[in-house]
């Protein structure tokens, strides 16, 4: 297997020889050549498979080339077409899928780019070493000929014609004395376009203020010489960029006497910079600026004077996903396409830009003093271009999207800031359906904020210890007795407080924390029973415990509820697991099984939050509950005197439907001495709420007095 590779790896380098050999300079045999290419190929191939993938090793490649003496730009151009063209196919992987070819394409485009880089950067300071060595040359001219009285005179001049690197001479004023053929040819091949003219002639808009500063030192005598790069116009028009050295010449006595300018052409090399720069800050599929582009113009828009604001739209797709799952990445990339060229014809305006950020998340941004009224504006644009069907592969698919809006004053808050505040209101636009925009609200920012920072610390809060159990006792309404208690779990947060679980149990489903959370509860609570069990003298007191639907479709929970059983050595009648209504709503036998094989051990089922499910009664037959516990909804329309009639008759037939089905019946929220007598009188069986006690410490459910609570009979 590493023979065959070595032998492709042989087979690439001929390649690679034979397509740059006639534009090198070496005294080397083709041959010769060929076989020192041979490591630079197996250097590419085992970057092209290397994991973690570093392109920075292609730098060194182009190096090597440089090194060898392949300078000339057709060497650079033969090496990155073939590179392109073989390399994946004689060095890469056999028998891989169409995503792992791209894979690979994606990596040798970043080896060209390393290459490129690698053989401008090992070019320029070959050229640097060059202009170095002229301009010592020079001024060793310099000092022998008015030393030895110009003995080096024809030493310097075969210098100053022969050397590859643009010289000029100019007298102090200015005034253009002598260049070679090498600058003549920079410029264009005209030596009458050159000499006779001014250096201040030479000027250009693209260049930078202290260019023209320092030549008036140099000129002065103020200083010896400086290093820029500068650009020039050539007599046609187009542009020469530069790196440029200017060093002052002085007679025998020191006083300033020409000025010798060293040129480099780096047009080529700038090019090739400006390419790879438009290639790391724009989309490679959209062409649209990405993320690191729109960092920099939304700083820019972000740091502007006073009165200057901002609008930014980030938009995301409704339902790409799907497009992706159903019709594959290729259709969802032209999807993408499609959008973005919507997008662009949305924001055409001064001041506007469009970019996609990554996935299928776009942003667009505008600026000015009237953005309020503008950020608008350009929201209702893109979702009215969205709102036409884009054709794909025979289909018509509609487009939606969420966006978020973010608009004010600059120099408030920084680009991370708002654009995090901008992702978070196009979630609540989501959330509130799709295909809108949502203004970003600092107190839903709040919200969204607190939320994510309680969704990070739950995992470390639970292995600190930071949540403990409340519980509010279970009374029998016929005598005021405790029958029970509920566990409440609570999370004592060291920057929130005391929090209830309506805050962090959401958060722990999203997050599959509620699993762990739900066995330390479970524990906890069966643990806590046992020992009331133990302190008053075997009497079992009830311990419910709440079930999230994701603890129901957990393939340990009657493993891990027998576990605890067990392990405390508390009986299973004495334990009541709590599951809502709407988590068994078109429950299949599957999700039912593991409960009826709890049931059939003896811990009881209550249905909690019964009535607000809007399911159907008949399937309490084949629900594996022993106890039905109604909505505080129920008992809140009995608080008003007379009650509500028709909460008392819903109540009255749950009652009877329950008892007939041999279920008992629980109530939630009793507040009021006369709640508590009327649902006594409706038939429930056992009650909770704040007349009998709010949630509290363990200790306080023997101690709790109830002789207050019990109903008087009517």
């Amino acid at each position: 297997m590493r023979s065959g590779l070595e032998d492709r790896i042989g087979r690439f380098a001929t390649i690679w020889g034979r397509a740059i050999f006639p534009v090198t300079a070496t005294s080397l045999t083709r041959v010769e050549f060929e076989q020192h290419l041979i490591p630079l190929a197996r250097t590419l191939a085992e970057a092209l498979h290397a994991r973690p993938f570093d392109a920075g090793v292609a730098q060194r490649v182009g190096a090597e080339l440089v090194a060898v003496h392949c300078t000339d730009p057709e060497a650079l151009a033969g090496t990155l077409g073939v590179v392109e063209s073989y390399l994946v196919l004689y060095c890469g992987p056999d028998g891989v899928g169409v995503e792992g070819t791209e894979e690979y394409r994606s990596r040798c485009a970043r080896l060209q780019h390393g290459i490129a880089a690698g053989f401008a950067r090992a070019l320029r300071e070959r050229t640097l070493k060059e202009q170095e060595a002229i301009a010592r040359s020079a001024l060793t001219a310099r000092i022998d000929a008015q030393q030895a009285l110009h003995a080096s005179e024809e030493r310097f001049k075969a210098v100053f014609e022969g050397a590859a690197v643009g010289i000029g001479i100019a007298d102090l004023e200015g005034n253009i004395l002598e260049v070679n053929d090498a600058l003549l040819q920079m410029f264009g091949g005209m030596h009458g376009h050159m000499r006779g003219r001014n250096v201040s002639e030479w000027g250009h808009p693209d260049d930078a203020p202290h260019v023209w500063r320092m030549y008036g030192e140099l000129v002065r005598g103020e200083r010896e010489s400086y290093r820029v790069e500068k650009p020039y116009y050539r007599h046609d028009g187009t542009v020469l960029w530069t790196n440029l050295t200017v060093s002052l010449l002085r007679d025998a006595e020191g006083v300033p006497q020409y000025q010798l300018a060293l040129m480099e052409d780096t047009t080529e090399r700038r090019l090739l910079n400006l390419r790879l720069r438009y290639e790391a800050t724009h989309d490679a599929l959209t062409g649209l600026p990405n993320r690191t582009l729109f960092f920099e113009r939304l700083e820019k828009a972000l740091s502007g004077s006073g009165g200057s604001r901002f609008g930014l739209c980030y938009l995301d797709l409704d339902g790409f996903k799907a497009v992706n799952d159903s019709l594959g990445h290729s259709a969802g990339d032209r999807l993408l396409v499609e959008v973005a060229d919507r997008l662009q014809s949305c924001a055409t305006g001064p001041g506007e830009v469009v970019a996609r950020l990554g996935g299928d998340e776009f942003v667009a941004l505008t600026t000015g003093s009237d953005t309020e009224e503008k950020v608008t504006e350009l929201a209702v644009r893109i979702l009215s271009a969205l709102s036409v069907p884009i054709r794909i592969e025979g289909r018509e698919l509609s487009v939606r999207g969420s966006i978020g809006i973010v608009e004010g004053p600059a120099r408030e808050r920084t680009a991370a800031e708002v654009l995090r505040s901008a992702d978070i209101t196009m979630y609540r636009a989501k959330a509130a359906g799709g295909n809108r925009f949502e203004f970003a609200d600092a107190e839903a920012d709040a919200r969204a904020i607190t939320r994510h920072g309680l969704t990070n610390a739950l995992p470390a809060a639970l292995e600190r210890g930071e949540f403990f159990i409340e519980y509010q006792p279970l009374v029998h309404l016929h005598d005021g007795s405790v029958h029970g208690a509920e566990a409440l779990v609570r999370w004592s947060h060291p920057q929130y407080g005391v929090l209830g679980p309506d805050r962090f149990i959401p958060l722990a489903e999203r997050t599959g924390l509620i699993v762990p959370l739900g066995r330390w509860v479970l524990e906890e609570a069966v643990r806590q029973a046992r020992n009331w069990q133990r302190q008053h003298g075997g009497s079992a007191l009830r311990i419910n415990v709440n079930l999230s639907p994701t603890q129901l479709h957990h393939p340990g929970l009657v493993a891990d509820t027998v576990a605890v059983l067990e392990n405390s050595g508390l009986a299973p009648g004495a334990l009541c697991l709590e599951v809502t209504e709407s988590a068994l709503i078109g429950a299949d036998d599957e999700l039912l099984e593991p409960l009826r094989r709890l049931a059939a051990l003896g811990v009881d089922i209550a249905l909690d939050d019964f009535g607000t499910g809007y399911s159907n009664l008949a399937n309490l037959r084949r629900l594996p509950v022993s106890v039905l516990k109604l909505d505080r909804s129920f008992t809140k329309g009995m608080q008003q005197q007379p009650a509500n009639p028709v909460d008392v008759k819903i109540v009255e037939g749950i009652v009877a439907l329950a008892h007939s089905l041999e279920l008992a019946v629980t109530v939630e929220g009793v507040e009021t001495g006369a709640q508590a007598a009327q649902l006594r009188d409706l038939g429930c069986d056992t009650a909770q709420g704040w007349y009998y006690a709010r949630p509290g410490a363990p200790d306080r459910i023997h101690t709790l007095s109830l002789s207050d609570a019990v109903p008087t009979p009517s």
